[in-house]
């Protein structure tokens, strides 16, 4: 199988081996990957902060650098959940809604794609770590993302899953809402940790690099014994 691969600006800026390890595991699996140099941002920061305009700019550019008929996988659970569930939303003539609409039935986080297209649920990976998963707010809500996570921890070999209280509870980054709302954003990532080391685990590890971004700052901040692992660096073990 051909797919396309689309890279989140986070994951492009900040952990470029994440989208290495998106590569090395999508040949694992048998597929021949494509990547667009032009690709930029797929608009959601626009979009939260309400400037429709600019947003549907993006999105024109965003759908022409990947015209065509295949599948799409990316690292980022919330930026493939607001361009499945908002895209067609944005434009109001017939062509432009159906091109979106095909786009947003392309497109796939990494964990959904295995699972559920590839039918793969073990990689052969290992890693020797307890491991707590924090469930991003856009992978769980907006793109609808439960169970593969864990269906893929789960075959890791040397992995424990430790569960979290309030696994599914923000922390506290949400984009903007972190700069506009600062006193709040720190509160709940300071929970959201705390919850996470009373786990007595070594890592935490979800599909959205911006808020494991938004946690290893806290982390970092107050020399906390525990790290940040996106999942896709995880199963790349193998």
């Amino acid at each position: 199988m051909e797919v396309d691969l689309f890279i989140p600006c986070f994951v492009d800026q900040l952990t470029p081996e994440t989208g290495e390890n998106l590569i090395k595991i999508l040949k694992h699996v048998g597929c021949e990957t494509h990547y667009n140099p032009k690709q930029t941002c797929c608009g959601q920061p626009q979009f939260n902060s309400g400037y429709t305009k600019e947003t549907q700019e993006i999105a024109h550019k965003f759908m022409k650098d990947f015209e065509g008929e295949r599948m799409i996988v990316s690292p980022g659970g919330s930026c493939t959940g607001f361009i499945k569930r908002r895209y067609a939303s944005l434009f109001d003539e017939a062509a432009e809604k159906q091109q979106a609409e095909s786009l947003s039935n392309r497109i796939y986080d990494i964990c959904d794609f295995l699972v559920n297209v590839m039918k793969v649920t073990d990689l052969g990976a290992t890693f020797n770590a307890k491991v707590t998963v924090h469930d991003s707010c856009s992978a769980l809500r907006e793109y609808g993302m439960v169970t593969e996570p864990r269906t893929l921890l789960s075959n890791v070999k040397g992995l424990e899953i430790v569960e979290m209280e309030e696994s599914t509870t923000c922390c506290g980054f949400g984009g903007t809402f972190s700069i506009k709302q600062k006193d709040i954003s720190s509160a709940m990532v300071e929970q959201k940790v705390r919850f996470a080391l009373e786990t007595g685990a070594e890592y935490i590890t979800g599909t959205e690099y911006s808020c494991l971004m938004n946690m290893k700052a806290y982390i970092d901040r107050n020399n906390l014994p525990i790290k940040v692992i996106h999942i896709v660096d995880i199963l790349a073990n193998f």
